[in-house]
Protein backbone atom coordinates (compact mmCIF):
# COMPACT_ATOMS: atom_id res chain seq x y z
CA UNK A 1 0.00 0.00 0.00
CA UNK A 2 1.27 3.35 -0.80
CA UNK A 3 2.41 5.71 1.91
CA UNK A 4 0.62 8.48 3.12
CA UNK A 5 3.46 10.58 3.81
CA UNK A 6 6.93 11.35 1.80
CA UNK A 7 9.86 13.15 4.09
CA UNK A 8 12.88 14.42 2.34
CA UNK A 9 16.01 16.30 4.33
CA UNK A 10 18.83 17.33 3.00
CA UNK A 11 22.05 18.77 4.05
CA UNK A 12 23.86 21.41 1.49
CA UNK A 13 26.50 23.59 2.07
CA UNK A 14 27.77 27.30 0.48
CA UNK A 15 30.37 28.85 0.53
CA UNK A 16 30.60 32.88 0.50
CA UNK A 17 26.79 33.44 -0.98
CA UNK A 18 24.24 35.22 0.07
CA UNK A 19 21.28 33.49 -0.45
CA UNK A 20 18.26 34.94 1.10
CA UNK A 21 18.09 38.65 2.20
CA UNK A 22 15.82 40.31 4.53
CA UNK A 23 14.64 44.27 3.77
CA UNK A 24 17.70 45.61 4.40
CA UNK A 25 19.44 43.52 2.49
CA UNK A 26 21.62 41.11 5.14
CA UNK A 27 20.93 37.90 5.15
CA UNK A 28 17.85 36.18 6.83
CA UNK A 29 18.80 34.52 10.48
CA UNK A 30 16.52 32.87 13.11
CA UNK A 31 18.13 31.99 16.56
CA UNK A 32 17.62 28.18 16.97
CA UNK A 33 19.06 26.44 20.30
CA UNK A 34 20.41 29.35 21.92
CA UNK A 35 22.54 30.28 18.83
CA UNK A 36 21.63 32.27 15.71
CA UNK A 37 21.64 30.36 12.30
CA UNK A 38 21.69 31.40 8.93
CA UNK A 39 18.51 30.94 7.08
CA UNK A 40 16.56 30.12 3.82
CA UNK A 41 12.64 30.94 4.06
CA UNK A 42 10.50 28.02 2.54
CA UNK A 43 9.07 30.74 0.24
CA UNK A 44 13.20 31.25 -1.86
CA UNK A 45 13.54 27.26 -1.70
CA UNK A 46 9.83 26.63 -3.19
CA UNK A 47 9.98 29.55 -6.02
CA UNK A 48 13.54 28.38 -7.15
CA UNK A 49 12.02 24.62 -6.81
CA UNK A 50 9.38 26.11 -9.12
CA UNK A 51 10.45 27.99 -11.99
CA UNK A 52 13.70 25.74 -12.34
CA UNK A 53 13.94 25.17 -16.26
CA UNK A 54 15.99 21.81 -16.82
CA UNK A 55 15.62 17.82 -17.45
CA UNK A 56 13.50 17.75 -13.94
CA UNK A 57 11.62 20.92 -14.10
CA UNK A 58 8.14 20.71 -12.80
CA UNK A 59 6.88 23.05 -15.59
CA UNK A 60 7.17 20.34 -18.30
CA UNK A 61 5.42 17.19 -16.60
CA UNK A 62 2.64 17.95 -19.01
CA UNK A 63 -0.14 19.92 -16.48
CA UNK A 64 0.33 23.77 -16.86
CA UNK A 65 2.03 25.67 -14.09
CA UNK A 66 -0.44 28.39 -12.43
CA UNK A 67 -0.14 32.03 -13.25
CA UNK A 68 0.71 33.99 -10.20
CA UNK A 69 0.38 38.09 -10.44
CA UNK A 70 -1.50 41.32 -9.99
CA UNK A 71 -2.25 41.43 -13.40
CA UNK A 72 -3.71 38.13 -14.57
CA UNK A 73 -6.74 39.59 -15.18
CA UNK A 74 -5.84 42.61 -17.43
CA UNK A 75 -2.89 39.95 -19.43
CA UNK A 76 -5.28 37.56 -20.12
CA UNK A 77 -8.54 38.63 -19.97
CA UNK A 78 -8.42 42.13 -21.19
CA UNK A 79 -5.78 42.17 -23.75
CA UNK A 80 -6.98 39.61 -25.80
CA UNK A 81 -10.54 40.63 -25.92
CA UNK A 82 -9.09 44.44 -27.26
CA UNK A 83 -6.97 42.36 -29.76
CA UNK A 84 -9.82 40.48 -30.31
CA UNK A 85 -11.97 43.38 -32.08
CA UNK A 86 -13.82 43.57 -28.62
CA UNK A 87 -14.86 47.71 -27.59
CA UNK A 88 -12.30 48.60 -24.94
CA UNK A 89 -14.41 49.97 -22.31
CA UNK A 90 -16.99 46.97 -22.52
CA UNK A 91 -13.71 44.19 -22.71
CA UNK A 92 -12.45 46.53 -19.08
CA UNK A 93 -15.94 46.30 -17.30
CA UNK A 94 -16.37 42.77 -18.37
CA UNK A 95 -13.10 41.97 -17.38
CA UNK A 96 -13.24 44.10 -13.58
CA UNK A 97 -16.59 42.88 -12.98
CA UNK A 98 -15.50 39.63 -13.70
CA UNK A 99 -12.35 39.76 -10.87
CA UNK A 100 -14.31 41.43 -8.16
CA UNK A 101 -17.06 38.23 -8.49
CA UNK A 102 -14.58 35.69 -9.08
CA UNK A 103 -11.86 37.04 -5.74
CA UNK A 104 -14.41 39.68 -4.22
CA UNK A 105 -14.58 42.99 -4.56
CA UNK A 106 -11.97 43.63 -1.73
CA UNK A 107 -9.42 41.72 -3.06
CA UNK A 108 -9.85 43.84 -6.45
CA UNK A 109 -7.94 46.97 -7.72
CA UNK A 110 -9.10 50.36 -7.15
CA UNK A 111 -8.59 53.61 -9.27
CA UNK A 112 -9.39 53.65 -13.16
CA UNK A 113 -7.55 52.53 -16.19
CA UNK A 114 -6.15 49.66 -16.30
CA UNK A 115 -5.16 49.67 -12.25
CA UNK A 116 -8.68 48.61 -11.88
CA UNK A 117 -8.30 45.32 -13.66
CA UNK A 118 -5.47 44.46 -11.08
CA UNK A 119 -6.04 42.51 -8.27
CA UNK A 120 -4.26 43.95 -4.28
CA UNK A 121 -2.50 41.20 -4.29
CA UNK A 122 -0.91 38.43 -6.12
CA UNK A 123 -3.27 35.74 -7.31
CA UNK A 124 -2.72 32.15 -8.07
CA UNK A 125 -4.84 30.93 -10.85
CA UNK A 126 -4.59 27.98 -13.62
CA UNK A 127 -4.70 28.30 -17.42
CA UNK A 128 -8.24 26.46 -17.38
CA UNK A 129 -9.65 28.67 -14.82
CA UNK A 130 -7.84 31.82 -16.40
CA UNK A 131 -9.17 30.27 -20.28
CA UNK A 132 -12.79 29.48 -18.91
CA UNK A 133 -13.20 33.05 -17.92
CA UNK A 134 -11.82 34.59 -20.65
CA UNK A 135 -14.49 32.57 -22.29
CA UNK A 136 -17.05 33.81 -20.43
CA UNK A 137 -15.68 37.50 -20.99
CA UNK A 138 -16.22 37.06 -24.52
CA UNK A 139 -19.70 36.18 -24.07
CA UNK A 140 -20.41 39.40 -22.50
CA UNK A 141 -18.30 41.28 -25.16
CA UNK A 142 -20.27 39.45 -27.96
CA UNK A 143 -23.52 40.24 -26.44
CA UNK A 144 -23.34 44.08 -26.03
CA UNK A 145 -21.50 43.85 -29.20
CA UNK A 146 -25.15 42.79 -30.70
CA UNK A 147 -27.56 45.02 -28.79
CA UNK A 148 -27.99 43.27 -25.02
CA UNK A 149 -28.01 45.53 -22.33
CA UNK A 150 -24.64 45.50 -20.56
CA UNK A 151 -25.61 44.67 -16.73
CA UNK A 152 -28.40 41.79 -18.44
CA UNK A 153 -25.74 40.44 -20.17
CA UNK A 154 -23.53 40.29 -17.18
CA UNK A 155 -25.92 38.88 -15.06
CA UNK A 156 -26.97 36.18 -17.95
CA UNK A 157 -23.93 34.89 -18.77
CA UNK A 158 -22.01 35.04 -15.15
CA UNK A 159 -24.92 32.94 -13.25
CA UNK A 160 -25.16 30.45 -10.50
CA UNK A 161 -23.41 27.57 -12.74
CA UNK A 162 -20.12 29.46 -12.63
CA UNK A 163 -18.69 27.97 -9.31
CA UNK A 164 -19.93 24.52 -10.68
CA UNK A 165 -17.89 25.16 -13.88
CA UNK A 166 -14.97 26.49 -12.47
CA UNK A 167 -15.11 23.59 -10.13
CA UNK A 168 -15.34 21.04 -13.04
CA UNK A 169 -12.13 22.17 -14.50
CA UNK A 170 -9.83 19.51 -14.90
CA UNK A 171 -6.52 20.81 -12.45
CA UNK A 172 -8.02 23.94 -12.95
CA UNK A 173 -5.68 25.58 -9.79
CA UNK A 174 -2.06 24.71 -11.98
CA UNK A 175 0.36 22.13 -10.87
CA UNK A 176 2.26 24.52 -8.70
CA UNK A 177 -1.32 25.24 -7.07
CA UNK A 178 -1.25 21.49 -6.40
CA UNK A 179 1.88 21.38 -5.43
CA UNK A 180 2.19 24.82 -2.68
CA UNK A 181 -1.01 25.61 -2.29
CA UNK A 182 -3.36 28.65 -2.78
CA UNK A 183 -5.34 31.06 -0.48
CA UNK A 184 -8.53 32.53 -1.88
CA UNK A 185 -11.62 34.47 -0.04
CA UNK A 186 -13.54 34.07 -3.12
CA UNK A 187 -16.75 31.63 -2.41
CA UNK A 188 -16.42 30.67 -6.53
CA UNK A 189 -12.75 29.72 -6.57
CA UNK A 190 -11.63 26.67 -4.84
CA UNK A 191 -9.45 26.94 -2.09
CA UNK A 192 -6.22 24.65 -2.58
CA UNK A 193 -4.17 23.56 0.74
CA UNK A 194 -0.53 22.69 -0.28
CA UNK A 195 0.23 19.03 -0.17
CA UNK A 196 3.79 20.15 -0.42
CA UNK A 197 5.25 21.51 3.27
CA UNK A 198 8.36 23.24 3.29
CA UNK A 199 10.11 23.96 6.25
CA UNK A 200 12.88 27.07 6.57
CA UNK A 201 16.71 25.52 5.64
CA UNK A 202 19.04 26.88 8.34
CA UNK A 203 22.38 25.96 9.33
CA UNK A 204 23.24 23.37 11.72
CA UNK A 205 26.12 25.55 13.54
CA UNK A 206 26.45 28.80 14.20
CA UNK A 207 25.99 31.58 11.74
CA UNK A 208 29.26 32.44 9.84
CA UNK A 209 29.33 35.95 8.10
CA UNK A 210 31.68 38.75 6.97
CA UNK A 211 31.43 42.25 4.86
CA UNK A 212 32.80 42.31 1.72
CA UNK A 213 34.04 45.75 0.80
CA UNK A 214 34.04 46.32 -2.74
CA UNK A 215 34.95 48.45 -5.87
CA UNK A 216 33.83 48.96 -9.21
CA UNK A 217 36.76 50.19 -11.32
CA UNK A 218 35.98 53.28 -13.69
CA UNK A 219 38.01 52.45 -16.77
CA UNK A 220 37.88 55.60 -18.28
CA UNK A 221 38.75 57.15 -15.06
CA UNK A 222 41.72 55.17 -15.28
CA UNK A 223 42.94 55.50 -18.94
CA UNK A 224 42.89 59.51 -18.19
CA UNK A 225 45.21 58.31 -15.03
CA UNK A 226 42.66 60.04 -12.57
CA UNK A 227 42.83 58.34 -9.18
CA UNK A 228 39.70 56.73 -7.21
CA UNK A 229 37.09 54.18 -8.09
CA UNK A 230 33.50 54.49 -9.41
CA UNK A 231 31.54 52.75 -7.25
CA UNK A 232 32.43 51.23 -3.42
CA UNK A 233 30.17 49.57 -1.07
CA UNK A 234 29.93 46.56 0.70
CA UNK A 235 28.02 43.40 1.44
CA UNK A 236 27.28 40.91 3.69
CA UNK A 237 28.46 37.44 2.52
CA UNK A 238 27.74 34.18 4.52
CA UNK A 239 29.13 30.53 4.40
CA UNK A 240 26.55 27.44 6.14
CA UNK A 241 26.17 23.88 6.09
CA UNK A 242 22.55 23.96 5.49
CA UNK A 243 19.84 21.48 6.89
CA UNK A 244 16.35 21.49 4.98
CA UNK A 245 12.87 19.55 5.48
CA UNK A 246 9.94 19.22 3.23
CA UNK A 247 6.63 17.03 3.31
CA UNK A 248 4.22 15.46 0.81
CA UNK A 249 1.00 14.81 2.10
CA UNK A 250 0.38 12.09 -0.60
CA UNK A 251 -3.48 11.93 -0.29
CA UNK A 252 -3.82 15.64 -0.36
CA UNK A 253 -1.16 15.70 -3.69
CA UNK A 254 -3.50 12.67 -5.26
CA UNK A 255 -6.64 14.78 -4.67
CA UNK A 256 -5.33 18.17 -5.58
CA UNK A 257 -3.62 16.51 -9.22
CA UNK A 258 -6.32 14.40 -10.12
CA UNK A 259 -9.21 16.34 -8.47
CA UNK A 260 -10.64 13.22 -6.31
CA UNK A 261 -12.00 13.45 -2.57
CA UNK A 262 -8.86 12.86 -0.27
CA UNK A 263 -10.33 9.74 0.85
CA UNK A 264 -10.48 8.36 -2.27
CA UNK A 265 -7.05 8.56 -3.06
CA UNK A 266 -6.02 5.10 -3.13
CA UNK A 267 -8.72 4.50 -6.37
CA UNK A 268 -7.37 7.78 -8.20
CA UNK A 269 -4.56 7.30 -10.74
CA UNK A 270 -0.97 8.15 -8.98
CA UNK A 271 1.07 8.34 -11.65
CA UNK A 272 1.81 12.08 -11.87
CA UNK A 273 1.58 12.13 -7.93
CA UNK A 274 4.82 9.38 -8.48
CA UNK A 275 6.40 11.70 -11.09
CA UNK A 276 6.12 14.61 -8.83
CA UNK A 277 7.93 12.92 -5.97
CA UNK A 278 10.93 11.67 -8.37
CA UNK A 279 11.30 15.25 -9.69
CA UNK A 280 11.38 16.96 -6.05
CA UNK A 281 14.07 14.70 -4.85
CA UNK A 282 16.19 16.40 -8.34
CA UNK A 283 15.05 19.01 -7.76
CA UNK A 284 16.14 19.69 -3.63
CA UNK A 285 19.27 18.00 -4.29
CA UNK A 286 20.42 19.95 -7.38
CA UNK A 287 18.71 23.45 -7.37
CA UNK A 288 20.00 26.16 -5.33
CA UNK A 289 18.55 29.43 -3.88
CA UNK A 290 20.93 32.27 -4.07
CA UNK A 291 21.00 35.81 -4.90
CA UNK A 292 24.55 38.03 -6.52
CA UNK A 293 24.59 35.13 -8.98
CA UNK A 294 26.89 36.67 -11.02
CA UNK A 295 29.17 37.80 -7.75
CA UNK A 296 28.78 34.71 -5.80
CA UNK A 297 27.97 31.41 -8.18
CA UNK A 298 25.52 30.16 -5.23
CA UNK A 299 25.51 26.65 -6.77
CA UNK A 300 25.99 23.48 -4.66
CA UNK A 301 24.56 19.86 -4.62
CA UNK A 302 22.92 18.45 -1.58
CA UNK A 303 25.88 16.05 0.57
CA UNK A 304 22.76 14.28 1.85
CA UNK A 305 19.56 13.26 0.61
CA UNK A 306 17.61 11.24 3.45
CA UNK A 307 14.03 10.25 2.46
CA UNK A 308 11.34 8.33 4.61
CA UNK A 309 8.05 6.84 3.49
CA UNK A 310 5.27 5.85 5.92
CA UNK A 311 2.02 6.52 7.61
CA UNK A 312 2.63 8.15 10.85
CA UNK A 313 2.83 11.88 11.22
CA UNK A 314 5.89 13.54 10.09
CA UNK A 315 8.82 14.67 12.03
CA UNK A 316 11.32 17.13 11.26
CA UNK A 317 15.08 16.17 12.11
CA UNK A 318 16.18 20.00 12.87
CA UNK A 319 16.60 19.07 16.80
CA UNK A 320 19.30 16.77 15.69
CA UNK A 321 21.21 20.31 15.62
CA UNK A 322 19.45 21.90 18.46
CA UNK A 323 23.25 21.77 19.87
CA UNK A 324 24.96 23.64 17.17
CA UNK A 325 27.54 21.43 15.11
CA UNK A 326 31.46 21.85 16.06
CA UNK A 327 32.84 23.19 12.61
CA UNK A 328 36.14 21.10 13.49
CA UNK A 329 37.74 18.58 12.53
CA UNK A 330 35.03 18.01 9.54
CA UNK A 331 31.55 20.00 9.69
CA UNK A 332 30.26 17.63 7.29
CA UNK A 333 31.15 14.43 9.19
CA UNK A 334 29.65 15.96 12.85
CA UNK A 335 26.56 16.81 11.19
CA UNK A 336 25.82 13.21 9.59
CA UNK A 337 27.32 12.01 12.97
CA UNK A 338 24.75 14.16 14.82
CA UNK A 339 22.08 13.38 12.43
CA UNK A 340 22.50 9.45 12.82
CA UNK A 341 22.50 9.64 16.52
CA UNK A 342 19.86 11.69 17.00
CA UNK A 343 17.30 9.64 14.44
CA UNK A 344 18.81 6.63 16.15
CA UNK A 345 17.63 7.76 19.42
CA UNK A 346 13.90 8.71 18.17
CA UNK A 347 13.17 5.05 16.86
CA UNK A 348 14.59 3.97 19.97
CA UNK A 349 12.28 6.19 21.55
CA UNK A 350 9.39 5.88 19.29
CA UNK A 351 10.09 3.14 17.39
CA UNK A 352 11.30 2.93 13.01
CA UNK A 353 8.01 3.70 11.55
CA UNK A 354 8.90 4.46 8.14
CA UNK A 355 11.24 2.89 4.97
CA UNK A 356 14.48 5.15 4.28
CA UNK A 357 16.72 5.88 1.39
CA UNK A 358 19.73 8.15 1.77
CA UNK A 359 22.01 9.34 -1.06
CA UNK A 360 25.42 10.27 0.57
CA UNK A 361 28.65 12.47 -0.43
CA UNK A 362 30.51 11.32 2.64
CA UNK A 363 31.14 8.10 4.92
CA UNK A 364 27.63 6.41 4.96
CA UNK A 365 28.58 3.95 8.13
CA UNK A 366 28.22 7.95 9.98
CA UNK A 367 23.97 7.62 9.50
CA UNK A 368 24.66 4.02 11.47
CA UNK A 369 22.14 1.97 12.59
CA UNK A 370 19.80 4.29 11.80
CA UNK A 371 20.19 4.20 7.96
CA UNK A 372 21.27 1.21 7.10
CA UNK A 373 24.43 -0.48 4.38
CA UNK A 374 21.57 -1.32 2.11
CA UNK A 375 19.46 1.51 1.73
CA UNK A 376 22.12 4.15 0.96
CA UNK A 377 22.07 3.97 -2.67
CA UNK A 378 22.62 7.01 -5.91
CA UNK A 379 20.43 9.95 -6.14
CA UNK A 380 18.30 8.33 -9.11
CA UNK A 381 17.50 5.10 -7.37
CA UNK A 382 16.53 7.07 -4.20
CA UNK A 383 13.89 9.77 -6.62
CA UNK A 384 12.88 6.40 -8.64
CA UNK A 385 12.28 4.31 -4.95
CA UNK A 386 9.55 7.57 -4.12
CA UNK A 387 8.36 7.23 -7.81
CA UNK A 388 7.67 3.94 -7.49
CA UNK A 389 6.10 3.37 -3.38
CA UNK A 390 3.63 6.45 -4.12
CA UNK A 391 2.74 4.78 -7.47
CA UNK A 392 2.22 1.30 -5.91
Amino acid sequence: MPPKFLQIHFLTSYPATLLNRDDAGFAKRLPFGGATRLRVSSQCLKRHWRTHEGEHSLGNIGVDMSIRSRRTFERFIFEPLVEAGYDEDIAANATSDLKDEVLGARAGGDGEGRERLRSHQVTVLGRPEVNYLRGVAEEICEAVREGADYADALKTTFDGDAQANLKALDKAAGLDAALFGRMVTSDILARGDAAVHVAHAITVHEEDSESDYFTAVDDLMQEAEEAGSGHINSAELTSGLFYGYLVVDVPLLVSNLEGCEREEWLEADREMAGEIAERLVHLVAKVSPGAKLGSTAPYAYAHLMLAEAGDEQPRTLANAFMKPVEKRPDLIDNALGALGDYLSTVDGTYGRESERRAAVVADPRLLEPAVGEDEVVALDELAGWLKSTVRG
